[in-house]
C-alpha cells in the first residue's frame, strides 16, 4: 500500500520543511488557518455500444490546492503541478485573498495516520489489464441480451479512479490517503413492435478487481434488462394526491435530496436551508431517524479522512423525527462553533472544499415490507428513480420514478410509466406512517452535485409508506 507522503515526497521532491515553509506563506498576510491539498488521481473510463469498444480513456489529474481562512473570508488557489514554486505562487495568491490583520506564527506539521482502514484493497482496477476489463463489458452485453429476445441495445461502461492525497494543515496535521474507487453501469433498450424502453443497473464502491464477479456482472445486466421489459407492459400513471411506498435502497435518492441537502451546515449558517434554526425541533414523524455515516466498509461514500485532512464519523441528523444537528465542515465549526463531522469534501485540488453528505440513510424500522404494502387501498409502489430538482430554501421536489407500480387492495398490480413525485422534504417526512424493516443501501452509483461539484455519495432506506404523496402523471 503507497504512504501518501512517500509518494509525493519521492516523485515530487517535496519535504516537510518545503511544506511547513508553504504553509508559512500562505498565513503571510495575517490568514487565521491555512491548508495545503496535494492530489496526484489516475482515472479510468471504458464504454461498450452496438457490441463494440466506442471509448477507452486514460488521464491523469495532479495539482495542489491552498486555502486561506481569516474570519468569513476564504483565499482559494490552485496550481496543476506539484512543485514548490508554483505551489508558493498559489498560497501567496490566497493569503493576499483572505488577507488580515490578525495572523498565525511559525508552522510546524507533523505527519498522522487515518483513524480508520475503510477500503484495503490489494488488487485496484486501475491496475487491470485492458483485455479483462473490455471482457467484462462483454460479458454484460451478453448476459443482457439473453435475459430477453427484445433487448434491442446494450450499453455497458466501466470507471476506475486511483487517487493519493495529502493534506497539511497549519494546524500541524500532516495526513494523507489513498482512495481506490469504481463503477460499472449497465443501460439496455427493449424494442417490441417500435415501443422503446430503457432500464438501467450498476454499482460498485472502494473496491478491487475481485468486486466484479461474474455473478454480480450478470446480476447487474439482468437488472437493467428487466427493467425495461417491465416498461413495455406499463401504463400511464395516475395523478393526485395518495398514499406512496418507497422501495428499499436506491430510493434514498430522495431523502439525499429532499432532506439531506438542506441538512449541511453553509446553508444553514447562511440561513438559506428550510432546516435553519431548527435543531431540536420535530422535522418528520417520531418513527424517522436519519444518519450520515461516512465510516461504512468499502462503500462508495466512504473516506478515511475527510477533504479537510479530519475522520470521517456516524452523525445522527434527525433522531425519532427531532432534528439533532448538520453536517459540518472546518469553516462552518470555525464561525459557528460547532463540532466537526468529518463532512469537508472537494471534487479535486481545484476545488474549495465545503459540508457534503457520505454515506446518507434512514435506519429501518419495525414494520413487515409485505404487511405494509398490504396496507395500502390504492397507491404508488416506487422502487427506482431518475433525475429530480430540489430548491434547499423550501424542500419542495419533483422526482421522476423511473420503475413504479399502481398498489390496488393491497397489492402490487400494473407497472406504470411518466409518474413524478411531488413534494416538500420536510413534511414529507412528516407523513411517514410506516418504515420497514428491510433498511438497504444503494448498489454503489451514486454522484452528488453542488455548486458545480460532483463527488461520489451512497444512500439508502428501508421500505416506508407515506400517508399522503401528490404523484404527477397522464391521466
Amino acid at each position: 500500500m503507497i504512504e501518501p507522503f512517500k509518494f509525493f515526497s519521492n516523485k515530487f521532491n517535496i519535504t516537510i520543511h518545503d511544506i511547513d515553509s508553504l504553509l508559512g506563506a500562505a498565513l503571510s498576510r495575517g490568514g487565521e488557518y491555512a491548508d495545503l491539498y496535494f492530489e496526484y488521481t489516475v482515472l479510468n473510463s471504458l464504454s461498450l455500444e452496438e457490441q463494440i469498444i466506442k471509448s477507452a480513456n486514460r488521464s491523469v489529474r495532479l495539482g495542489v490546492g491552498v486555502r486561506v481562512i481569516s474570519g468569513e473570508r476564504t483565499g482559494y488557489a490552485y496550481c496543476d503541478e506539484i512543485e514548490t514554486s508554483a505551489i508558493l505562487k498559489a498560497a501567496l495568491t490566497a493569503a493576499h485573498i483572505a488577507e488580515s490583520r490578525t495572523g498565525v506564527g511559525a508552522v510546524n506539521v507533523t505527519q498522522g495516520q487515518p483513524a480508520h482502514d475503510l477500503y484495503p484493497v490489494t488488487n485496484a482496477l486501475t491496475d487491470e489489464p485492458l483485455e479483462r476489463k473490455i471482457e467484462f463489458l462483454n460479458q454484460a452485453d451478453r448476459a443482457a441480451r439473453i435475459f430477453d429476445r427484445r433487448i434491442r441495445e446494450v450499453q455497458a461502461s466501466l470507471s476506475d479512479e486511483y487517487k493519493v492525497v495529502l493534506i497539511a494543515t497549519s494546524e500541524g496535521m500532516l495526513i494523507g490517503d489513498v482512495q481506490p474507487l469504481a463503477r460499472m453501469r449497465v443501460m439496455c433498450i427493449a424494442d417490441d413492435d417500435g415501443n422503446l424502453q430503457t432500464g438501467a443497473s450498476g454499482g460498485g464502491g472502494r473496491v478491487g478487481v475481485d468486486y466484479f464477479n461474474d455473478t454480480l456482472i450478470e446480476h447487474y445486466a439482468g437488472e437493467a434488462a428487466r427493467q425495461a421489459i417491465v416498461q413495455l407492459e406499463a401504463v400511464d400513471a395516475p395523478a393526485g394526491s395518495m398514499e406512496v411506498v418507497l422501495g428499499p435502497g436506491w430510493p434514498g435518492i430522495l431523502l439525499h435530496e429532499a432532506v439531506g441537502h438542506g441538512l449541511e451546515a453553509d446553508f444553514n449558517r447562511k440561513g438559506t436551508s428550510a432546516f435553519a434554526g431548527m435543531i431540536g425541533r420535530r422535522v418528520a414523524s417520531e418513527i424517522c431517524t436519519v444518519v450520515d455515516e461516512g465510516t461504512i466498509p468499502n462503500r462508495r461514500g466512504s473516506l478515511n479522512i475527510d477533504d479537510e485532512g479530519n475522520p470521517t464519523s456516524r452523525t445522527v441528523l434527525i433522531e425519532k423525527g427531532i432534528l439533532k444537528g448538520y453536517l459540518q465542515d472546518k469553516l462552518s465549526t470555525r464561525l459557528t462553533g460547532a463540532g466537526l463531522t468529518g463532512n469537508g469534501r472537494r471534487e479535486s485540488y481545484r476545488h474549495i472544499p465545503m459540508p457534503r453528505m457520505t454515506n446518507t440513510y434512514m435506519l429501518g424500522g419495525q414494520s413487515d415490507p409485505g404487511d405494509i404494502i398490504g396496507s395500502v387501498k390504492r397507491g404508488l409502489y416506487a422502487v427506482q428513480f431518475g433525475g429530480g430538482q430540489v430548491d434547499i430554501t423550501n424542500g419542495k421536489f419533483v422526482f421522476s420514478a423511473s420503475e413504479a407500480y399502481l398498489i390496488e387492495d393491497g397489492k402490487i398490480t400494473a407497472p406504470v410509466k411518466g409518474a413524478t413525485l411531488i413534494g416538500n422534504g420536510p413534511n414529507a417526512l412528516t407523513k411517514v406512517i410506516e418504515v420497514g424493516n428491510d433498511l438497504s443501501l444503494d448498489e454503489g452509483i451514486g454522484m452528488c452535485g453542488k455548486d458545480g461539484q460532483s463527488v461520489p455519495v451512497g444512500v439508502g432506506m428501508p421500505t416506508i409508506r407515506i400517508s399522503e404523496m401528490t404523484v404527477g402523471g397522464t391521466k
